[in-house]
């Protein structure tokens, strides 16, 4: 199973604006005042305003999954009867060594049929319905959403009622669009935006302006120690202050374990 899409969004990373240092994302907690480690999180539900219910792995590994290295066909459909709304992510299937009969077989009777394949997956923890399609001559899965994960429309405003259209602009609407219509080929269509923003980048580096993070300043170990030594130094004599005003007896102090 290959991922068929690619996002070419031109993506930025965050500097900072004095050193040009790439900014740092940590997994912080603010209640402790430290930063964590992995095995420092775990998994917890919000099932009320600030409270959670601990999810373990041990949880996780309870739940009965069958078929996990399959893909399940459930049933067969029309592409037509699939609304686009329920699409999410493409990938590409290929057979398993042995299993090329089989995948040459399925390929050639849902193009003989025009039909698509419902069928349910698991993708690393989740398990995802999917419909299944030929493209190319090859086995298309596209994951796509349950019913209960599509928002309703209802809360929306639709516009007005189309009883208060007048004939002569619900005519002329549908002259614009026969005038439009053509057969889709997504090769006519370009992002313009990122190109443009391409062009921009590519600029500035022909012109070689560009900038180069700041060296990240070693830290020095020896330095860190006189630091707590003079520290501990003045804390000692301070300490030593505060016993002669009191006047009191000044104790020994021990050394060793």
């Amino acid at each position: 199973m290959y991922v068929a899409t690619e996002n070419k969004d031109i993506k930025f990373s965050y500097l900072h604006k004095e050193c040009m240092s790439p900014i740092k994302y940590q997994k912080f907690c603010p209640h402790c005042d430290r930063e964590l480690a992995s095995d420092d999180i775990v998994r917890g539900y919000e099932y009320q305003k600030g409270r959670y219910v601990v999810i373990n792995p041990e949880d996780f590994e309870r739940i009965p999954r069958e078929n996990t290295k399959t893909v399940d066909i459930l049933d067969f459909v029309s592409l037509t009867q699939v609304d686009p709304i329920y699409f999410d992510k493409s990938y590409y299937l290929e057979p398993a060594p042995g299993g090329e009969k089989a995948y040459t077989l399925i390929v050639e009777a849902m193009q003989r049929t025009g039909k698509i394949a419902i069928a349910k997956v698991f993708i690393r923890t989740r398990q995802s319905l999917a419909v299944i399609r030929v493209k190319d001559k090859v086995l298309v899965m596209e994951t796509i959403f349950y019913p209960d994960e599509i928002r309703s429309p209802q809360s929306l405003n639709h516009g007005l009622d189309p009883s208060r259209l007048h004939d002569n602009e619900v005519k002329m609407a549908v002259s614009l669009i026969d005038n439009l219509s053509s057969d889709f080929d997504p090769t006519r269509y370009e992002d313009d935006y990122r190109q443009a923003l391409w062009e921009i980048i590519e600029a500035r580096i022909a012109g070689q302006d560009v900038v180069t993070p700041a060296p990240v300043p070693e830290k020095d170990n020896v330095v860190d120690l006189m630091e707590a030594l003079k520290a501990s130094i003045t804390l000692a004599e301070e300490n030593r202050k505060t016993q002669k005003k009191a006047g009191g007896p000044r104790k020994k102090t021990r050394t060793g374990s």
